[in-house]
């Protein structure tokens, strides 16, 4: 979910809740765009993060002491100046908007009790960080905002605070009937979105929860409602609110077959049919939450260049198959100019000097009249000799390009493979992994700084090991290192091996021993291939398996890379029902 105004309202219940007459004893700034307050309150301490990063603007309670740079910046030495030592007020939250208020009392150089409101709005790109007096002026922010950059609000030393408009939105807490109804009888589009457009606060996800608990079409139009589903809606509006004025939070993330999903500050029917898990604190659920997306996206991040060189390569390789098709279409010739030879040579004793053409019969075709070209300037054995030669020059073509193509297939395929690894990665040591292996393949070089020896061949990670209740070990191989492990390293010549049919994917092994596998832990397998493979979520997915022992590679193939002539297939949809990550 989008860090929406209900996601805030139950982190700013938790951080009154907390925080309230504690103390800010330490103040940092970890980042360009962030804050930690370190808070004492009574017999505890708290460590508050406030990002206004574009990307993720996120708060939350944390347990980890992040430090600040050696040389302070300006805005932390003002936080420092105006909050240091100061007592939280409150925490509060202006409606539904995605904006915290932390209110804090201190006294000044003259001993005088006075009052500073840090300020963190979450709105994407426009998120910020600013400090105002008890007067609601700015003092200062952590991205100031020209009215070279904004037309709408300058957000400048000495220049009163407010917050931007919401573009007339209504608030879910204190909902008019009469405007909600007006509102949704100006939507055009459908009742999902005009949920979403109309309430601040609300997230399309939450949009689609309303409309799911007013038993609404969320495709349906918003102003052909009838005035009983206006009604329901309205009452799954008011219902929310009731919830969230009560401080009625239970913030849980939702996984599907182990993979995150989503998180919610309430129970959702949307999720009903997923794995949920609890959370007694918002500040837990999104330090977990986000910690798990930003590995992912750090990982992304740091896959770009690999991610470059491949799609380099294989647009190169695109291209080069364009021109070698081209060839081989070219070279379908060759076995009309060596009928042509042989026509010649069998009919052309009776031609006359300078003839242009030969009248023959295709003795190939049931004796068909055929015309040949020729060239008057030669004579019937040097024209035969001509069409001969060509026909050579075109089959050498055609025989070089067609492996040529082969090879191509082959290197795009493994590719392929690459791309789906990477896609697969989840830490840098399976990203070192991949880059060595391009290293070895030659399509990366290994950086060598002049003076320094080279850099040691990385620690390549195990491969994934499930298991299932019945006993049977899978392992699957995250890249094409791994899958050379798992299927010529950890399989027996017994063990079954799947694969996904036609596309990239992961070897996977069911160890079996001397047991047989039953057909819920083919399907199992077969599942598991699909999911670790470049084949689309949801989506129905052919899956070959052989025994090992029917697996071969010849020399000349890239890791990863093997041959099966016998083999079974089955239709699965990828998932990871029924197996235990060990």
């Amino acid at each position: 979910m989008a860090f929406d105004g209900i996601s805030v309202a139950a982190l700013v219940k938790e951080l009154n809740d907390k925080l309230t007459d504690g103390r800010i004893s330490k103040i940092a700034q970890p980042e360009t765009d962030a804050v930690l307050l370190t808070v004492k309150n009574g017999r505890n301490q708290y460590r508050l993060l406030l990002s206004a990063n574009p990307s993720l603007p996120l708060a939350y309670l944390t347990e980890n002491n992040l430090p600040s740079p050696a040389q302070a910046p300006g805005f932390l030495m003002l936080l420092r100046k105006h909050l240091a030592g100061g007592r939280i007020v409150s925490v509060t939250q202006p409606g539904l908007e995605r904006v915290i208020l932390l209110t804090a009392e201190h006294f000044n150089e003259l001993g005088d009790s006075v009052r500073h409101r840090l300020i963190l709005e979450l709105m994407g790109k426009h998120s910020n960080l600013i400090l105002a007096d008890q007067e609601d002026v700015i003092t200062d922010a952590i991205r100031r905002i020209g009215s070279g950059t904004s037309s709408v609000r300058e957000v400048l030393p000495g220049r009163p605070y407010f917050i931007p408009n919401t573009r007339d939105k209504l608030s879910p807490l204190d909902l008019d009937a009469g405007l909600f109804r007006e509102k949704l009888s100006e939507q055009t589009g459908p009742a999902e979105k005009a949920a979403g457009a109309i309430l601040t606060g609300i997230s399309p996800q939450m949009a689609r929860e309303l409309i799911l608990q007013a038993s609404l079409s969320g495709d349906e139009s918003a102003a052909s409602l009838t005035e009983a589903e206006i009604l329901r809606l309205e009452k799954a509006v008011r219902d929310l609110a009731e919830r969230i004025l009560a401080g009625r939070f239970a913030p849980q993330i939702y996984y599907h077959n182990g993979q995150l999903i989503e998180y919610s500050a309430f129970p959702l029917m949307l999720y009903a049919a997923e794995e949920a898990v609890p959370y007694e604190s918002i500040s837990e659920l999104l330090s977990d939450y986000y910690a798990e997306k930003n590995s992912a996206s750090r990982i992304k991040q740091k896959s770009a260049d690999l991610r470059h060189v491949l799609h380099q390569t294989m647009e190169r390789d695109s291209r080069k198959r364009e021109l070698m098709e081209k060839q081989l279409k070219d070279a379908e010739k060759r076995d009309k100019y060596k009928l042509y030879g042989e026509l010649i040579q069998a009919y052309g004793y009776g031609l006359e000097t300078g003839a242009r053409e030969l009248k023959a019969q295709n003795y190939y075709d049931g004796n068909k009249e055929i015309t040949i070209p020729l060239d008057e300037t030669l004579t019937p054995q040097e024209n035969a000799k001509h069409y001969f030669d060509r026909y050579q020059k075109l089959k050498r073509t055609y025989d070089a390009t067609l492996t040529q193509l082969e090879e191509t297939d082959a290197e795009l395929a493994y590719l392929r493979s690459v791309e789906a690894a990477l896609n697969l990665s989840e830490s840098e040591e399976d990203l070192n992994a991949i880059k060595a292996e391009l290293i070895a393949g030659g399509y990366l070089r290994a950086k060598n700084v002049p003076g320094r020896k080279a850099p040691k061949t990385p620690k390549t990670a195990a491969p994934l090991h499930y298991v299932c209740e019945e006993g049977f070990d899978y392992f699957v191989g995250k890249n094409n290192l791994q899958n050379e492990t798992v299927t010529f390293e950890l399989a027996s010549g017994n063990d079954w091996w799947f694969h996904v049919k036609g596309i990239a994917g992961s070897h996977v092994i069911v160890k079996t021993g001397t047991k047989e596998l039953s057909d819920a832990g083919f399907e199992r397998a077969a599942a598991l291939a699909a999911w670790y493979s470049s084949a689309p979520k949801g989506a129905k997915t052919e899956v070959d398996y052989t025994r090992r022992r029917e697996l071969k590679k010849p020399g000349n193939y890239k890791p990863g890379m093997v041959i099966y002539h016998t083999n079974y297939s089955m239709v699965v949809e990828p998932g990871l029902e029924g197996l235990m990550l060990v």
